[in-house]
């Protein structure tokens, strides 16, 4: 790996950092509910520089942040990585197969529902084990994914072409 593409996720990843420290202060009506919006900043690594540095900004901001926000090897952080990894794992798969398939707004609804279909299975087998509390839960947080996956992709499609016509 080149210096600067060391940079460059440094920098991605701090980007990601800071949007979910942020992200932790906004009041939110369920306890453990997150927009997600740091997912933007994988979202487009992945689509500018790979699926490498896409899933290292995603490590490294699920790690740190957890670890500055005293949840590391919690409940929330075991939730946070498996639905990180793979919502990240998914996108760039699809994104290697087929990157023209989908744009921007797909891979970002690809990625939030395998963010949610991971955290609901790790919910159910780690601390719930009753099928009936995450069949309940499912579809507002399915619903929500939807919602957030979409208003992420839009973003990170103007954020996409800003830095393309910058890097011009």
């Amino acid at each position: 790996m080149q210096l600067q593409d060391k940079y460059r996720i440094a920098l991605l990843s701090a980007y990601a950092i800071a949007i979910h420290s942020f992200e932790n202060l906004m009041p939110t009506p369920i306890p453990w509910f997150r927009l997600g919006i740091s997912n933007i900043i994988t979202l487009v690594t992945l689509i500018l520089y790979g699926f490498r540095a896409a899933m290292m900004v995603t490590l490294i901001r699920v790690i740190l942040s957890s670890i500055f926000i005293g949840t590391f090897l919690g409940p929330a952080f075991m939730l946070s990585f498996g639905g990180g990894v793979s919502g990240t794992f998914a996108m760039g798969t699809i994104f290697f197969l087929s990157p023209r398939l989908f744009g921007p707004v797909g891979l970002s609804l690809i990625g939030a529902l395998f963010h949610n279909i991971a955290q609901l299975v790790l919910a159910y087998v780690l601390f719930v084990q009753k099928i009936e509390p995450i069949l309940i839960v499912s579809p507002v947080l399915i619903t929500i994914g939807i919602v957030t996956g979409i208003v992420n992709g839009i973003i990170g499609n103007l954020l996409i072409k800003s830095i393309k016509i910058g890097m011009r």
